[in-house]
């Protein structure tokens, strides 16, 4: 018996199972319908979930990130730099320690960063033969900050208002101020000061180290770059008024430094030879100025008993001496002019201090008194009053004329009697240089007496060589 095989057509590989009328149409699937073997997703499991696609890395939050924010803009009349009492815009510098990295952070800023300074209005010549910008810019930033600073302080205070002030913000009644160090008034302090502002009407200010050698610009630049008056002063503590239509919901916008700026190059201060004296003169000078008689000390002095162990049980004390860093220096410019009278070279203590501070000072003490840096070797400051010296020469005036309405409005209360604080707590020179203690020689307790002329068991001999015209 024969069996008949039955005829079965081709079959088709495993896996994909097409129609019987493929081979009738031309319809070619597209590659999104036949996934290949790789691209299937593997199942993992016993339920066959799929695996979760890998989450980004954490990336911290930066405050460089704008996140497609714009840049900030304000509109602040003067130029942002880092300390606008320890710079001066006249000062050129040479060099750069590093480029021109905007310390306001990349983008954040909408003013160019120069290395130095961002300047509120762009002075760069666009032609050779225009004329230079920068000081009509000047002028009408200065004049601009005048009309808004009347504006803000409005009619001025009267003598009560004033005394109530005055006596709110003691350091017995608040705890509240703002430290001014050796940086002096830099820009980030103009954001705590209109903080403080947001609910006192005033806060006070205090100030110590380098930038006390001048406070008249201290005060100046106060009331200059907040808007506010300076009501009273007393040695380095100031009160800074905010005025009488101050809106802190309308407070200037005052974008933030991130980071303090490397400082630019500037040119020597110590140069081989004085100007006008030979190679020869300039190092006798210097070596007849390390032994000249110290005129003071700065820094602040405090004396403690440290313990020493001797045999056995037996403990001794020993004195010790500890120099602080910052102190009060307002006198210290009159100092010096009183000692040029009768000598032609000052020395100046400073052990103990940083380097940068007491080369700062020495160029204040240049650039006020005036006078001649002659070395800063051995941590002493010695400084030569010229070959053309007059001993007749007048002190400068550099009362700013913004402070000159504080001084006349406070001297004409004291005259009504509405304050306790004598015209002598403006001078302050009974409290400048707080670096005389018991313990400091006598030399030196001399020297600032007969100064101030307050002391009466100083010899006359002293006195008449100190006081004499």
């Amino acid at each position: 018996m024969l069996l008949l095989s039955r005829v079965h057509p081709p079959r088709r590989p495993r896996g994909r199972y097409f129609s019987c009328l493929l081979d009738r149409y031309g319809f070619v699937p597209p590659a999104s319908l036949s996934p290949s073997r790789e691209e299937t997703p593997q199942a993992s499991g016993a339920g066959g979930k799929k695996r979760r696609p890998k989450k980004p890395p954490y990336r911290p939050p930066s405050s460089l990130d704008r996140g497609g924010r714009p840049a900030a803009h304000s509109d602040l009349p003067f130029d942002f730099r880092f300390s606008y009492t320890e710079s001066t815009p006249g000062d050129r510098p040479i060099g750069l320690r590093e480029p021109k990295y905007s310390p306001f952070g990349p983008g954040r800023l909408d003013r160019p960063w120069t290395g130095a300074c961002a300047p509120a209005i762009d002075t760069t010549l666009r032609d050779v033969h225009a004329e230079d910008p920068a000081p009509a810019a000047e002028k009408d930033l200065e004049e601009a900050r005048r009309r808004e600073r009347e504006r803000l302080l409005g009619e001025p205070l009267t003598p009560a208002e004033r005394a109530f002030f005055v006596e709110k913000y003691q350091k017995n009644r608040t705890k509240k101020q703002i430290n001014l160090g050796r940086d002096g008034l830099t820009h980030n302090m103009l954001n705590d000061i209109h903080n403080h502002w947001k609910n006192d009407e005033a806060v006070r200010v205090k100030c110590l180290g380098v930038p006390t050698v001048d406070m008249h610009n201290v005060c100046h630049q106060l009331e200059d770059k907040t808007g506010g008056l300076i009501i009273h002063r007393h040695g380095g503590q100031l009160i800074l008024y905010r005025g009488r239509h101050y809106n802190p919901k309308k407070r200037p916008v005052i974008p933030l430094m991130l980071w303090k700026p490397a400082e630019p190059v500037y040119p020597r201060l110590i140069k081989t030879t004085i100007e006008g004296l030979t190679v020869e003169e300039t190092k006798e000078m210097r070596k007849k100025g390390l032994h000249v008689p110290v005129l003071t000390k700065l820094g602040k002095l405090y004396t403690y008993f440290s313990p020493t162990y001797m045999h056995g049980k037996d403990r001794t004390y020993q004195l010790s001496y500890f120099t602080a860093k910052n102190g009060y220096y307002a006198s210290l410019v009159l100092m010096v002019r009183d000692a040029f009278l009768t000598d032609e070279l000052v020395r100046i203590d400073c052990k103990g201090l940083p380097k940068s501070d007491y080369r700062k000072i020495g160029v204040k003490l240049r650039d006020i008194v005036p006078c001649i840096i002659v070395s800063f070797d051995k941590e002493q400051i010695i400084v030569w009053r010229g070959k053309d010296y007059n001993g007749t020469i007048q002190e400068q005036d550099h009362t700013p004329k913004s402070f000159v309405p504080v001084l006349e409005a406070e001297s004409a209360a004291i005259d009504n009697g509405d304050q306790e604080q004598t015209l002598n707590d403006w001078s302050s020179d009974e409290c400048s240089l707080t670096s005389s203690s018991n313990e400091v020689s006598d030399d030196i307790i001399s020297n600032e007496c007969s100064l101030t002329s307050s002391s009466d068991e100083i010899s006359d001999d002293i006195i008449s060589d100190k006081c004499s015209p």
